[in-house]
């Protein structure tokens, strides 16, 4: 760590910065240590954290709106490393450097997109899935990278055997969605092809999430199939709709708002819950 007295002779971008680097390592180790609380510092870094929170309170470094948020999340910490008890509870002091960390890398401009999650779970062992044999989904040209990997997370928390994914489908493996899949990708089969390739075996049953179907509440979910998520701006390709029709047709989510919809990755949350629930 970088000595106070250098630290205070930083100008305010870089001295943000580097305070912003101290706290996210240490929420790093605070979140991959055993015990999960203060013991995991020695009393230098202690003294450290406290005398930079100090510093950056003292200085004339934010907005006023941040500088105040910045002083509820350094009280939370300077209580949550003076606890009386030895056990000092994790989430309350990686909260405060949580927080710590977003303000300071705010005020230097650095924009909410670029921030990295700390992943709490280290690597994820595909050995522990639950996995429903035949719970599949096709995504057809998901264009975010967000959805793409929010997509990922939602089907292996609810035990999709497979995912595949159109040709125009944005790549898994970008870091936005690798960021949002929190390791997920890793662990869950997938690969790129037209849903309509000759398949290797007797082909599942297809459904659609789409408008105009089936009331959520009321689908037949079959204990195999592929569920079929389509494009944030036009749905699914009309092409796929027809083999779906054919099939199983469309599952729709009943919404009460003016805008009548939900983003793609909310929508597949919501079925792969429902459908998961009614085969377990």
């Amino acid at each position: 760590m970088i000595p106070l007295y250098k630290l205070e002779k930083l100008p305010r971008i870089q001295k943000l910065r580097k305070i912003a680097k101290v706290f996210t390592m240490a929420e790093v180790r605070l979140s991959q240590s055993v015990r999960k609380d203060a013991a995991v510092f020695t009393e230098a870094e202690l003294v450290f954290f406290t005398e930079a929170a100090r510093l950056l309170a003292n200085d004339n470094l934010f907005s006023h709106d941040a500088h105040n948020l910045f002083n509820e999340a350094a009280d939370v910490f300077a209580a949550a490393i003076t606890a009386d008890s030895g056990e000092t509870p994790s989430l309350l002091l990686r909260r405060a450097l949580n927080q710590i960390k977003h303000i300071l890398l705010t005020e230097t401009g650095k924009d909410q997109a670029d921030w990295d999650f700390t992943d709490i779970n280290g690597k994820l062992d595909a050995e522990k899935r639950q996995i429903f044999k035949g719970m599949q989904v096709y995504m057809e040209d998901i264009r975010s990278p967000f959805n793409v990997g929010a997509m990922f997370r939602t089907a292996e928390s609810f035990g999709v055997e497979k995912i595949i994914l159109s040709p125009f489908c944005a790549d898994p493996r970008h870091r936005r969605a690798e960021r949002t899949a929190m390791g997920c990708i890793g662990i869950i089969p997938w690969e790129r092809r037209d849903l309509f390739a000759a398949p290797d075996k007797e082909p599942l049953p297809l459904f659609a999430l789409e408008t105009g179907g089936i009331p959520l509440a009321e689908f037949p979910f079959p204990a195999q199939g592929i569920l079929i998520a389509g494009s944030e701006e036009l749905g699914v390709s009309p092409q796929t709709l027809v083999a779906a029709d054919a099939s199983l047709g469309r599952l729709s989510i009943p919404c009460y708002g003016t805008k009548a919809s939900l983003n793609v990755s909310v929508a597949f949350g919501i079925a792969l819950q429902t459908w998961a629930q009614k085969i377990n």
